[in-house]
């Protein structure tokens, strides 16, 4: 064998190898994105459940009229933000705060007997505890994917290229701080 073949072949070898890990890399961002629309496609179905659970628990529940407001007034915020990269931590914490706002909802439900017992919100709420459990596995999925390309980014020889092409890890959704706090029902029984 030539030398010039030698050379050809490894030099064929070699972007071969490169341009396996340049697919792997947009593959793992591909995959993260997914992931990040999963979690936009079932806080979307929460979205357009909420204005449902509000109106059906704004007949019984006066006193919790501003808590709704605020569930209203986040909703629509958040569904103004473009599901991109660029967007995760704000999407983040917006959603933890209606996250956090529903669940003080939920727990004001139980001093409504006549609410708690009503069929179409109790349909709404086991709809939307079916629906919060889908954005935990979204959640899963995302973390995983968002994993995988923070290890591809950091790990040589991949992190060389990902720097020459600018792809970045993403960040992990994660509990906020107020969500890792216990409820205290007590404060919702005035």
């Amino acid at each position: 064998m030539s030398y010039v073949l030698i050379v050809g072949i490894i030099v064929l070898v070699f972007v071969f190898w490169m341009y396996g890990i340049y697919a792997s890399l947009i593959r793992k961002r591909n995959k993260a994105m997914e992931a990040f629309s999963s979690i936009d496609v079932q806080l979307k179905k929460r979205y357009d459940l909420i204005p449902n659970i509000l109106t059906i628990a704004q007949k019984f529940m006066e006193h919790e009229r501003g808590l709704m407001e605020e569930v209203t007034k986040l909703r629509t915020q958040v569904a103004g933000i473009p599901a991109t990269f660029e967007n995760i931590d704000r999407k983040i914490a917006l959603d933890g705060e209606i996250a956090q706002k529903m669940g003080q909802i939920m727990v004001a439900v139980e001093n409504y007997p006549q609410l708690k017992s009503d069929e179409t919100m109790v349909n709404a709420m086991r709809t939307y505890n079916e629906v919060e459990e889908h954005i935990s596995a979204a959640r899963r999925f995302y973390n995983s994917a968002a994993n995988e390309l923070k290890n591809a980014v950091e790990i040589f020889p991949s992190s060389f290229f990902a720097r020459m092409m600018n792809i970045k890890a993403v960040d992990f959704f994660k509990a906020e701080e107020i969500e890792r706090l216990p409820v205290r029902a007590s404060e919702f029984f005035n």
